[in-house]
């Protein structure tokens, strides 16, 4: 079954979301990665003709457990998501992007190739644009991140290797995954607090 069947599999929708969110998360910073990582999905599903609105709340859940559970993070993630009536197909989805760290659940659809390669990168983005002098993600370019991508002491909770294997699960090439992860989070530079 592929991507475009997402949304018959689970009619999930941006507002309930936010409320499970909000159930089991209270941190300001975990909530503006959940709504940079919802914008970079919704992103890309419009790139590759997908359903954005089923990637958004696939992103903006994809730490639901984290604050509450950080030493179990993906693995309670199941049965809170179960308890607020999503699929396993959309469990699946989630899970995935903790695959080779937490998890043993390999991202196999292309939302989830996704997920697993933009998650540590939204991280990346969001330090190098607070270093800037306007604090934004708006005037960021991928040059810009690069030197940043290349210091080992900046950001060095973010693992560039997750990020490097997320690009080669999809095909893609770094650069090219950071313009457009850029290019999204501009979208929501107001709700992330990078405007």
């Amino acid at each position: 079954m592929g991507d475009a069947s997402a949304k018959a599999r689970c009619m999930a929708t941006r507002e309930q979301a936010l409320k499970v969110f909000g159930k089991y998360n209270a941190s300001e910073s975990l909530l503006r990665h959940a709504l940079a990582v919802e914008a970079v999905m919704r992103h890309f599903a419009d790139m590759y003709g997908e359903d954005a609105e089923y990637w958004g709340v696939v992103g903006l859940l994809h730490d639901v457990d984290y604050e509450k559970y950080p030493e179990q993070h993906c693995r309670i993630a199941p049965e809170l998501l179960r308890n607020e009536g999503y699929d396993e197909a959309f469990i699946h989805a989630v899970v995935s992007h903790g695959y080779g760290l937490v998890t043993n659940v390999k991202p196999e659809l292309r939302m989830e190739k996704v997920l697993f390669a933009v998650d540590e990168l939204t991280g990346l983005i969001s330090a190098a644009a607070l270093m800037r002098p306007s604090r934004s993600v708006l005037d960021l370019e991928v040059s810009s991140l690069k030197k940043k991508w290349k210091d080992k002491k900046f950001a060095a909770g973010v693992n560039r290797e997750v990020i490097r294997n997320g690009c080669e699960m999809l095909g893609m090439e770094l650069e090219e995954l950071m313009r457009e992860t850029i290019l999204a989070m501009r979208k929501a530079a107001a709700d992330i607090d990078l405007e």
